[in-house]
This record gives C-alpha cells, structure tokens and sequence, in this order.
C-alpha cells in the first residue's frame, strides 16, 4: 500500500508538470502561429469557437502592429457589441448592469502585447440563450478607425455534470450568503461569510470528525508498521499481510481520512466560488426569490470598515490565515510526535530510523500553510475569511479530537489474573 501511494503521488506530480508545461508550451506556439499570420494586423477573437451557457465568453486582442493602441472602457455597457443570429439575421443584444465604474480603465496595447477582455459581468443576460453569437468593435489603428469582428461562435447547453453540481451545491449556496447578507444588520457581507462557513462546517461536522479520528488512528499504529516493515524487510507478502491484520486488529480503514474528506469537497469548492463571484449582478437569475427593496449594491463589503472582501489583501489576511493553517497542522501531528519523544526516552540507545510518513507530515506541515498563504493572497479577501473561519473551526474541532484520544489513553487498564 504504501509502495503504490508512493508510485501514486509520483505519477501524480509528473502528469501536473507535464500538463502545465504542455499548457504553456501550446499557448505559446497557438499565439506565435496567430502573430506569423496576421503580420501588421489587430487581431481580435474569442478564445474558443464553442462556449457552455455556464462559461465566461472571452475575447482576446492581440496588438500585431507596430502602434500602441487605446480602446476606451465604456462600463457599464458590455465591453464590445455582440450580435446573436436569429431570423436569418444578425441581432444585436445589449445590457448595462448596475455595476460601480469609479477604477475602469482604458485597455493600451503597445506592440505585440495581448489582452483577455471577460464578459463576466454581462455574461448571461447577453450570452444566456443557445445560438450563433459574433462579437464586433470599432477601434481606431494608425488614425483610421475599423470595424473588427471575431469569428462566429456558439453558445451549447451545460453538461449534465454541469447542471447537477448548479442545482445541489452552487445555487443553494449562493443564496444562503444573499440571504444572510440581507438580513445582516447594514447587510454586512463579512457576518454573513462567516455565518455561512460555520453553518456549512457543522452540516459536515461527522464526516470531518470521521477524517480526523481515522487520521490519528492511523498515526497511532504506524509504528507497528514500521516495525513490520522492518522486521520482514524484503518480503512484500508478509508486510502486507502483517500490516492488514494490525489495520484489522486496531479497526481502521486505510482510506477513512481520505473518504469522509472527499465528501466534504464539493460543498467547500461551491462555497469557494459563490464567494469569489457571489456579488456579480449578472448571478442574479440564480436566486430563488427575488428580494424586494434589496439590491447587491446595498452589501457592505468592507468588514469592519478596514477590509475590502472584494479586493486582494497581500499580506496581512494571507500570513493570519497562514499562520492557523500551521496551528492546525501542528495540532493535528501533536500527539504523534509526543509518542516518538517518550519512546526514545525509553531506548536512547537505540537509533531510530525516520520513517517515510513522520517525514511527509513535517513537510506538510510547513508546507501546507506558505501553499494557503500564497493561494490568499492572490483571491479576494472574502476567500480568505472564509478560509479563516473554515480553519478555526477545525482547529478547535482538532483539540476535541486529541482530548478525546488522550481521555481514552488515559483510562486505567484492569486486568484478570485467575488461578
């Protein structure tokens, strides 16, 4: 088993670098192929000739030319025309949401730079029926102003995948944060974030509670296992014959951290995006309800008056949240590492090995927070509360754990001697 986690994980990593740099390697080539082609050219396109009604439609400008080009920001009108074709001829649609535009600014292209201009804002009042759609602009290039279109595209229905992962987890979500927001006192959107994490962790309390028993189960028989692993070095059968009667012994599922945490997934990712995109007016087809007299715009978004949830935080969240994560982490290997103390107490003489697993968990365990810090401090700060509160609970969550294990080592061990 362990053998095969390891071959996993290195397969795993080999298919993610291999994916990345083929990734980058066909962006490169796809923008240098459209560069070769279109010498002295603006070239104006959407990044995919065929979009779901649930994806952001993308246009994509690439300044070929030798002249820095400025084409100005019209918010809150949609970024450029877009023409849908129904009765045998092109339609445009428009839609200008109630959006605030106090930073928009003008896109400037100098020479062989691009831009990826998002329709995340207008997407489904313009983009929201299945058809043909072009999208078309005027901008000025060497003092002559042309009219540039993209290639035609089209909009397909979502995946079955796609609606079932909508309507069970992202929907209900997102108007629990609206509905808290609203009822909030001043409609703070900080409470409402934090309401929101602490009743999505309570509602999968038992199988997180599960994950964590089963994690320190495990790290309570690794010895056992290391010394089975030493004393039958070589012979791969009966290690994994002795390993399966110690994980039977102790009742323990080798896959009972991973499962329950698994089925915890689906709601925290929902939660994840419903706050990154939550206050996007173009969302609002999703709400159950309509709520009279309420408008997004009314949501406080500034948490206690120092804090934009909207906006990115670069250090102070990052390195709170951070630092949580390595309590949590620390917290969840304490009783572990105590064990590994009395024991070499007990037989300094004895050189121990430093097993596979005992490494990994230090690693984690500082690795794992930098990866969140770094991961909050490129979302918006309403990501990073929610992290924030989503690792406090589990923090305390892990002390209940490990006190409840200590209460059970604890206990008294009677024992019979008949005659």
């Amino acid at each position: 088993m362990n053998n095969f986690n390891k071959i996993a994980k290195n397969v795993l990593v080999f298919l993610i670098i291999f994916m990345a740099i083929n990734y980058l390697f066909q962006s490169c080539t796809k923008k240098d192929e459209i560069l070769t082609q279109n010498p002295g050219t603006l070239i104006f396109h959407t990044t995919e000739n065929e979009y779901s009604r649930t994806s952001t439609v993308t246009v994509e400008i690439i300044n070929n030319t030798d002249q820095t080009i400025t084409i100005p920001n019209e918010c809150p009108k949609e970024p450029f025309d877009v023409y849908k074709f129904e009765n045998n001829n092109w339609a445009q649609k428009t839609y200008e949401p109630t959006l605030d535009c106090p930073n928009a600014k003008n896109i400037v292209l100098t020479p062989t730079k691009s831009a990826l201009i998002q329709y995340e804002s207008w997407n489904h009042a313009l983009f929201g029926d299945m058809g043909r759609f072009k999208i078309e602009t005027k901008i000025k290039v060497k003092d002559e102003e042309k009219v540039y279109a993209t290639n035609e595209f089209i909009i397909t229905q979502e995946g079955i995948m796609s609606q079932l992962w909508q309507a069970l987890f992202y929907r209900p979500i997102y108007n629990g944060l609206i509905f808290l927001a609203k009822v909030m006192p001043f409609h703070d959107l900080g409470f409402a974030i934090i309401i929101l994490t602490i009743i999505i962790r309570t509602i999968l309390l038992v199988p997180s509670h599960k994950s964590m028993k089963a994690q320190k189960k495990m790290q309570e028989i690794n010895p056992r296992i290391e010394k089975i692993k030493e004393m039958y070095k070589g012979d791969q059968q009966k290690i994994a014959t002795e390993t399966m009667a110690v994980w039977k012994e102790a009742k323990v599922n080798p896959f009972g951290s991973c499962l329950p945490l698994l089925l915890q997934f689906p709601f925290l990712i929902a939660l994840f995006y419903v706050i990154r995109t939550g206050l996007n007016p173009d969302n609002t087809y999703l709400l159950y309800t309509a709520y009279d007299n309420f408008n997004l715009k009314d949501i406080n978004i500034n948490f206690f008056g120092i804090l934009d949830l909207t906006k990115i935080n670069l250090y102070v969240l990052p390195l709170i949240i951070g630092g949580l994560q390595f309590l949590q982490m620390k917290l969840a290997f304490l009783r572990n590492s105590k064990k590994k103390e009395k024991s070499k107490e007990l037989q300094p003489q004895k050189e121990t090995k430093k097993n596979e697993m005992a490494m990994a968990n230090n690693m984690m365990t500082y690795i794992m927070p930098v990866m969140v810090a770094v991961f909050t401090a490129g979302l918006p700060a309403g990501v990073g509360l929610y992290w924030g509160v989503s690792t406090i609970y589990g923090i305390f969550q892990q002390i209940y754990v490990n006190k409840s294990g200590k209460k059970k080592e604890d206990e008294p061990v009677v024992r019979v001697i008949s005659n």
